[in-house]
């Protein structure tokens, strides 16, 4: 039997079933993800033909796809946000994308290295794979579709964050790849690194999203209203948008997960209550549900490939305790003083889901350039993935359904401290 025909017949199938996971997520109070990849490890265990599902042995492939992946979710998740954007109400999510990622890498970098004998190129690459939380697992914890009008803290927060923290570990990816070539001065990486990645590719990142989501506000809101244009109300614009934006952004040297997000809350904030931007964040959605039942049945085949193999029980220790106490102290840490509920800020800070960005992060950086212990680190992080999955899959709607619309928004909390 053609090995084609049967990996087009399992994708149509997972794609298929993708339309009844939300309803099964609600009655089960599971995530889907744990279902697909329990799915995916029987596929690989029932069917050898498949092919390997090994993100060392098809690194090209791991590396575009979960690129894909994470691209397609990103310009999702900043659709969906019905908070408009100003720095007072999104300065929780701006403190968990500094401050809590950055006591996240240097933890993990400090633990990694002190304990676990890593290089320093190595720890730093781990504290950096490691630190953003994912925009494509979290669903299960984030907002709903635009214009739901949904005021919650947690949700919204938690949402921001996945958006925005893809792109800002990116600097400290090419910090750990910096100082893993030995033929250059630490000084002059170093400065290399703060004036090009960190400055240069982030700046780049903000202003190419930005102007791109004027431009497509002009095109689709602005000229039709007022100019007699073309009304452009196809749902596919979100996704053409997506690939022209990162193109264009990762030409120029920019960051194009950061891009896609200010393009998607540039747009979105431009005419907050457009029904159009439905379409455009439906049609984002279902490609991307196609494209993570993949990514989760392939992550399940790597468990049969032996992905996990170089781990060992102090790298399990490792990941439960990046998972139960790293993520939730260092996003504690930065929550303190904001006006949030202190049930709120615990479920914000356990809620910290790790995905396939964390595959992106790795698979680049390996591609890149070659570090001590690959296939361990490829087999902590998967650890840590497939446990979150199933940690946070199991307790997220539970949890989330409790806290929803039990304590004051943001915006009130204000008003309330004006007045």
């Amino acid at each position: 039997m053609s090995t084609y025909l049967i990996c087009l017949t399992i994708i149509g199938i997972a794609s298929l079933a993708m339309a009844w996971m939300p309803l099964l997520t609600e009655k089960t109070k599971i995530s889907y993800a744990i279902l697909y990849v329990i799915f995916g490890i029987l596929l690989y265990l029932l069917l050898p033909s498949l092919p390997i599902a090994s993100p060392i042995e098809y690194q090209n492939f791991t590396l575009h796809f979960t690129e894909l992946v994470v691209i397609v979710s990103i310009m999702g998740t900043g659709l969906k946000i019905d908070e408009p954007f100003s720095l007072k109400t999104w300065l929780v999510p701006f403190r968990l994308i500094t401050i809590t990622m950055l006591l996240s890498i240097a933890l993990v970098a400090f633990v990694s290295w002190y304990f676990f004998n890593l290089n320093i190129p190595s720890a730093i690459l781990l504290g950096a794979v490691l630190a953003p939380t994912d925009p494509v697992l979290a669903s299960d914890v984030q907002v709903g579709p635009p214009l739901d009008n949904e005021k919650d803290n947690t949700k919204f927060t938690l949402t921001a964050e996945a958006g925005m923290n893809d792109g800002i570990a990116f600097p400290f990816t090419w910090l750990a790849l910096a100082i893993a070539v030995p033929s250059i001065s630490l000084q002059e990486k170093l400065i290399d690194w703060i004036l090009m990645d960190l400055l240069f590719r982030v700046a780049m990142g903000i202003f190419i999203g930005y102007s791109m989501g004027k431009l497509l506000a002009y095109l689709v809101f602005y000229l039709p209203e007022n100019k007699n244009f073309i009304v452009i109300r196809d749902g596919f614009v979100g996704i053409a948008a997506t690939l022209t934006v990162y193109g264009i952004t990762e030409m120029l040297h920019g960051y194009g997960f950061i891009a896609i997000f200010v393009t998607a809350i540039t747009l979105r904030n431009a005419e907050m209550g457009h029904k159009y931007h439905k379409k455009l964040h439906n049609f984002t959605d279902q490609i991307e549900k196609i494209l993570v039942a993949i990514a989760l049945i392939l992550l399940g085949g790597t468990v049969v490939s032996g992905i996990l193999k170089p781990l060992t029980f102090h790298w399990m220790l490792f990941g439960l305790l990046f998972i139960f106490i790293i993520r939730p102290l260092t996003a504690l840490i930065s929550m303190i003083g904001s006006p949030y509920h202190r049930n709120e800020k615990f479920a914000i800070s356990f809620f910290g889901i790790r995905g396939i960005g964390s595959f992106f992060y790795l698979s680049f950086a390996l591609k890149e350039t070659k570090f001590d212990n690959g296939a361990e680190l490829w087999a902590v992080v998967a650890f840590i993935v497939l446990a979150s999955i199933f940690i946070h899959g199991i307790s997220a709607t539970t949890v989330i359904n409790r806290l929803s619309g039990k304590y004051p928004h943001i915006e009130d909390i204000q008003n309330n401290d004006k007045t």
